[in-house]
């Protein structure tokens, strides 16, 4: 079998004619995957930066959680409560027992609450609101609204 000094080779080396063409070839991979690796770094440097990610307006704050009422036990819970202007309320019920929220002045009131239910009611306007649950007139509370 005839023998072919592979590219490289040092010391005299001779190598089997497939183990030299094996050789040969994988010199050629190695200068593709180098040349591979050159545009690609060309590319890369230059393509545009990505631009920065965008900081979220100053006024946007994270929302807070709707404040919540519990009907439970024949009470309001909190019995008064202060949100800002804007907030909305929430009232559930967890008694078995129906119950309703009505403001003394009528300014919301829900249906009947059974189980379960909630009723919200949005503040738009600063002041004091008391209210009542109709169906049983000695559960009260009271919003105050900033």
């Amino acid at each position: 079998m005839p023998t072919v000094e592979p590219v490289g080779a040092t010391f005299g080396a001779r190598l089997p004619q497939p183990a030299a063409r094996a050789v040969r070839h994988m010199s050629q991979i190695s200068l593709h995957a180098c040349a591979v690796m050159i545009v690609a770094s060309f590319a890369h440097a230059a393509a545009p930066a990505a631009p920065a990610p965008s900081a979220p307006a100053a006024t946007q704050a994270p929302s807070a959680p709707e404040p919540t009422i519990s009907i439970h036990d024949f009470s309001f819970a909190p019995l008064s409560l202060t949100i800002p202007v804007g907030a909305t309320v929430s009232w559930k019920n967890l008694d078995p027992e129906p119950h309703t929220v009505r403001s003394v002045d009528d300014q919301f009131r829900s249906g009947a609450l059974d189980q379960n239910d909630s009723f919200s009611f949005k503040f738009v306007k600063a002041g004091t609101y008391k209210y009542v649950c109709s169906i049983h007139p000695q559960m009260v509370g009271t919003i105050t609204v900033k």
